[in-house]
């Protein structure tokens, strides 16, 4: 039995019906609202190009925009790390626009330094960095559990999934 080789998967996957699902929840509470009634402000959904964009009349509006957002996201079980806002930008007579990057994958830097985390924290596993995924390996299930623990501990940039326990 000592010979056997335990593994899990780290991952950072998003569920794009589940961001569809929560673009669509706040588009509708965004046309409800009283404080947007009159306003050319609004949320669209570039499925393609995992981008979400943002219009608002000013920064006030902006920053409800984001709101009404993150919080449909969160009420969908979506983590509202997977979106990267970039810097606003000036729209059409005035108005502002700012875009939101879904980050759908593990960039190899981030896994880099997932790797590094790992490995820093003195117990005893192996990594691999496998494409979009780092797999994770140790003759002990116990030594998985704390990585799992140790991880699930820091505040990482992206939202971490552990799959393919075995």
């Amino acid at each position: 039995m000592a010979a056997d080789k335990f593994s899990f998967d780290i991952v950072s996957e998003v569920s794009m019906m589940e961001v569809d699902n929560a673009v669509n929840q706040a588009q509708k509470e965004l046309a409800n609202r009283f404080d947007f009634k009159g306003s050319k402000s609004s949320i669209e959904f570039n499925k393609s190009d995992k981008k979400i964009i943002l219009i608002a009349d000013n920064e006030y509006k902006m920053k409800a925009l984001k709101d009404i957002l993150e919080d449909r996201f969160s009420k969908r079980g979506v983590s509202i790390r997977s979106l990267d806002y970039k810097s606003q930008e000036n729209a059409f007579e005035g108005y502002i626009r700012q875009t939101a990057e879904i980050i759908s994958g593990l960039p190899s830097d981030k896994a880099k330094e997932l790797v590094k985390l790992i490995k820093d924290s003195k117990i005893k596993v192996q990594t691999q960095i496998d494409g979009a995924k780092i797999k994770v390996i140790s003759s002990k299930k116990d030594d998985l559990q704390q990585v799992i623990a140790y991880i699930r501990g820091i505040s990482f940039s992206l939202p971490l999934q552990f799959v393919n326990y075995r």
